[in-house]
């Protein structure tokens, strides 16, 4: 099955959504394991740190959003590990899936409209239609 799973988080509950599946795939093979990826994205940096008032807190803030992830990895006794890109999300999930020759890659939706996702694109639709794996993208 799937060796190499890249897993997108982002806090969302979507990107959680996205994490069960992740699970599921896993525990179909014994040696499976999980990349949680989360970007930082560099338009809202300034933002982020304006709100947690200082790069600890932002750190911070940032662990707190994966550790739901990482939890419900070990419970499920999967092995992972965990990555921090700086960039623009859809770029560079696609760049690490792409250099480290992941087998798939699970990503949360973000439930645009079809007017958003048109204007705005969606991080899940970018990362679909440029990674050289298989990608899946729970609702």
């Amino acid at each position: 099955m799937y060796q190499r799973i890249l897993l997108a988080v982002d806090g969302s509950d979507n990107a959680f959504r996205a994490a069960q599946e992740a699970i599921k795939l896993a525990k179909l093979s014994e040696t499976s394991t999980i990349d949680i990826v989360y970007v930082v994205n560099v338009d809202k940096i300034k933002n982020e740190l304006l709100l947690a008032g200082s790069i600890d807190n932002m750190e911070l803030a940032r662990q707190r959003k994966i550790a739901p992830v990482e939890q419900a990895l070990k419970e499920a006794n999967i092995s992972y590990q965990t990555t921090i890109l700086k960039g623009y999300p859809g770029p560079e999930i696609v760049r690490y899936a792409n250099e480290q020759q992941v087998d798939l890659v699970v990503i949360g939706s973000r439930g645009l409209n079809s007017l958003q996702e048109m204007v705005l694109g969606s991080v899940s639709h970018k990362v679909m239609k440029r990674v050289q794996c298989p990608a899946l993208i729970v609702k």
